[in-house]
């Protein structure tokens, strides 16, 4: 594999590996920084006395320390939690009220109960502070003007990141840290002041943006249609409706609402043409290049700069240089080098899985799609067009596959007739919203252009639509371990090279590696066969409990629950995630026999029942319990409070059970319960 060859490749494989580690292994500076100026001073020795031949295994090997310890150190510059006045530093104790000054940095999704903003901490209880929270606002009130940039004091409550209430779900805490984000603050607008503005080119980009959205939305183009035009062109996914995001996903087109490489690069040729009457000589060639820079960087502002657009637009710079060189750029090295400056300067990214995605996807699409599209090569031009859209299209999904099993669990089998329905369309819708966005940063967009744009929407809606409605195409619910991700990656690497240069050898490697993943596959379902377990899973008001025998699992819950368990994230979390399946479905009982040990539920009623004797009782639906006569009554092992329960009456029968000293376990403060 040529690209194995240069040196820019090794030395970017050895930084990642950098940032991998430093996010497992809590590495000091004192440490760190040393070693690399020793190592650093050594390659210099080396440089100086012609000792860097390739072959060379001492130079090597200090070259490949040296990257992974620049990975490692970029990590450590950009964790904000080192300096002193970083917040987590300043208090350890959270959960209560707070004074504090904020400055918005960004506005989020809201949900359904609050408005939802990245802020950086200015001071807390009057005390200068540092660091990056999630400040939440009631969606009751209305803030039309917390804008970003908006400097706000207010009293709040401060909730460190916490880990998942129920097994195998996403760690949205573990997501935020690996974005410096430590806490969430949740406050209401009565308690709220806007006493300042900062402008930053930031801030200045953001509200920029929303006036553009206000122009736009004077233009009357349909809610949903508008919704999905912001996502297409500058990024904007947070007012788009869940049916129309879920066909997105099902229909394999999610890809299309996150702007990437394709949007840019639509961006790149708009722009370049409406550059044209330049002349092309030496001065007008930079003129140019600085004009074609500046717009997409601009661009990558406004939309928000996702991993994903910095990637995008990190590429088609170096592109747009090499154009104006007038020299073939090699895309692998354009590649590497924009993986390593977005992480230098942001190596959180390398967590992001819009990121991972994406230059998975770039990178298969462009050592892969030459071997696809040399299969055939079709002499008509409308045919060329469509088999390269097919051979693109396999090249990424075979990239991004293992990847998006990974983190979501479900493979849209149409992918390849989506995108022929959708790219020729919106390449037209692209060219229509580009020139809409452009009239909309100085006023409304005329209806001529607005309505056309609005029906070319609705189109790639119902196209959508129609491939998401064909169900039996999605294959959902699959389970795929990190060891699965990895072997399958090996896997389709092997077989690449073996299609690219076959040889015996290359060809029994990648049969051993097929092996290999069967292999594992099998152990996974031994070893889930092997497993019992008992679970009070952390439901939303209402009880979920869970007994499983090896692979089968045997649900209780009420009616609502067990009719709706597709959607249940709760409960397909836990299934997903051990490699089982729903063997029973049952209403709530009153008594449950589990691994030699008996198991009570008590409702609403609260009916306690002499000689039972059981060794755990789980509490449900806030019965008016006397637990002072229930312990005495029962004697039981250990109470399990679920979150159907009022949080009153939770800390009240915790209060009783520590002073008998029995075992309480509230699902509120320490999620799911397992025996």
């Amino acid at each position: 594999m040529k690209l194995l060859n240069f040196p820019l490749t090794k030395i970017t494989i050895g930084f990642i590996l950098g940032i991998f580690i430093s996010r497992i292994i809590d590495f000091q500076p004192i440490v760190v920084f040393p070693i690399l100026l020793v190592l650093f001073f050594a390659l210099l020795f080396l440089h100086s006395k012609s000792i860097k031949t390739s072959s060379n295994l001492i130079f090597g090997i200090i070259t490949l320390t040296f990257s992974i310890l620049i990975g490692i150190s970029t990590s450590i510059i950009h964790k904000d939690n080192l300096f002193e006045n970083h917040y987590t530093n300043q208090y350890q104790e959270f959960d209560k009220q707070f004074k504090i000054k904020l400055i918005i940095t960004e506005k989020l999704k809201k949900t359904q109960k609050n408005y939802r903003f990245i802020s950086e901490v200015v001071t807390i209880n009057n005390t200068k502070s540092s660091g990056k929270v999630i400040l939440n606002i009631s969606n009751k009130d209305s803030i039309q003007n917390l804008k970003t940039g908006s400097i706000i004091e207010l009293d709040g409550v401060i909730f460190k990141n916490k880990a998942p209430f129920n097994p195998n779900q996403f760690d949205y805490g573990k997501y935020l840290e690996n974005q410096e984000i430590y806490a969430q603050v949740y406050s209401k607008k009565q308690h709220l002041k806007i006493i300042g503005y900062e402008p930053s080119i930031w801030s200045i980009f953001s509200n920029y943006r929303e006036n553009i959205i206000q122009n736009l939305k004077k233009s009357n183009i349909s809610t949903n249609e508008l919704n999905v035009l912001l996502a297409l062109i500058i990024g904007q996914q947070q007012d788009i409706s869940p049916e129309i995001l879920k066909d997105y996903q099902y229909a394999g087109a999610v890809h299309i609402l996150s702007v990437s490489g394709l949007h840019v690069g639509y961006i790149l040729l708009f722009i370049t043409f409406l550059l044209k009457p330049i002349a092309n000589d030496k001065k007008g060639s930079r003129i140019k290049l600085l004009i074609i820079i500046l717009s997409l960087w601009a661009f990558a502002i406004l939309a928000g700069m996702s991993p994903s657009i910095v990637r995008s637009v990190t590429m088609f710079s170096f592109l747009a240089i090499g154009m104006h060189l007038r020299r073939t750029v090699n895309m692998y090295h354009t590649l590497l080098v924009s993986i390593l400056l977005i992480l230098l300067f942001k190596p959180s990214f390398l967590f992001d899985v819009g990121f991972q995605l994406s230059y998975l996807a770039l990178f298969f699409i462009l050592w892969l799609q030459p071997l696809f599209a040399s299969i055939w090569e079709p002499k008509s031009k409308i045919l060329k067009y469509f088999w390269d859209i097919i051979t693109v299209s396999f090249a990424a999904q075979i990239g991004a596959m293992p990847l998006s099993i990974f983190y979501f669990h479900q493979f849209p089998g149409l992918f390849f007739i989506t995108n022929l329905l959708v790219l020729p369309l919106l390449g037209i819708i692209m060219a229509v919203g580009v020139l809409a966005i452009v009239i909309a940063v100085f006023a409304k967009v005329p209806f001529f252009i607005a309505k056309p744009l609005e029906l070319l929407i609705f189109f790639l809606n119902a196209i959508i639509h129609w491939v998401a409605s064909i169900e039996s195409f999605v294959i959902k619910h699959i389970s795929f371990s990190k060891e699965m991700l990895v072997l399958s990656y090996l896997v389709i690497i092997l077989f690449t090279l073996w299609l690219k240069n076959p040889k015996f050898r290359t060809l029994t490697l990648a049969c051993l590696s097929v092996l290999l993943l069967q292999s594992y596959m099998i152990f996974e379902k031994d070893s889930a066969g092997s497993k019992e377990e008992f679970l009070v899973l952390n439901g939303k008001k209402t009880t979920i409990i869970a007994d499983r025998i090896g692979e089968k699992v045997t649900l209780y819950s009420c009616d609502s629950i067990l009719e709706n368990i597709d959607d249940n994230v709760t409960i397909q979390s836990y299934i997903i995630g051990n490699f089982c399946k729903i063997e029973a479905k049952k209403n709530i009982p009153d008594l449950v026999f589990t691994k030699g040990k008996k198991v009570v539920v008590l409702d609403s009623l609260g009916i306690v029942s002499k000689n039972i004797y059981p060794d755990i009782v789980i509490i449900t639906q806030s019965p008016k319990l006397n637990m002072e006569r229930l312990l005495s009554t029962w004697k039981p092992k250990q109470i399990v409070a679920d979150n159907s329960n009022f949080k009153s009456y939770v800390k009240l029968w915790e209060l009783t059970c520590r002073k008998k000293k029995i075992p309480f376990h509230s699902c509120y403060e320490k999620g799911f319960y397992k025996y």
